[in-house]
């Protein structure tokens, strides 16, 4: 596959599978953030502290979250799931808020197209129609949901998001 031709150009590669710390939520994103945000950086933070306490170095990456029905249903009804990646051999999350469980899920990967987005979360139409365009004319489908890892905070002044979707050749 040949090089990307600038940051926002989109690109098919390949990606491993990983170890993810989940929280699962229905609404608007904009609504549920926190109900989700608090108990999963709670845990991740508290299992990196713990796993420090052993020996162990373990460095919190962006957080990602996967949209499985945005393209189906109003704002209100979005099934999000939020994830942060964990150490592979994490078997047991520590639980901060009793009303919220963290989950352990592997997220597969494999064959991916992908896009950075730079602005608002609104405004990623043009970037999500453009990913769309290229996975089409590269001959490949969209095999999985949409997904999203967040490069900076919401409040940057440009957030930076990078958009996926597992892909696979057409047939």
């Amino acid at each position: 596959m040949p090089p990307r031709r600038s940051k926002t150009e989109p690109e098919i590669v390949k990606l491993p599978a990983q170890k993810m710390a989940v929280v699962r939520t229905v609404g608007n994103p904009n609504a549920v953030a926190m109900k989700a945000l608090g108990p999963l950086y709670g845990s991740v933070f508290t299992l990196k502290f713990d796993l420090k306490k052993k020996g162990k170095e373990f460095t919190v990456t962006g957080l990602r979250a996967r949209w499985p029905n945005a393209h189906l249903a109003p704002k209100k009804e979005w099934i999000g799931i939020w994830g942060l990646p964990i150490p592979p051999g994490t078997r047991k999350l520590p639980q901060k808020d009793p009303k919220t469980e963290v989950k352990i899920e592997r997220w597969e990967y494999g064959t991916i197209a992908q896009i950075l987005h730079i602005g608002s979360y609104s405004a990623e139409k043009p970037s999500v129609d453009r990913l769309h365009r290229f996975i089409e004319e590269s001959g490949y489908e969209i095999a999985g949901p949409h997904e999203e890892e967040y490069l900076t905070r919401p409040t940057a002044k440009a957030p930076k998001t990078i958009i996926r979707y597992a892909v696979r050749k057409k047939k």
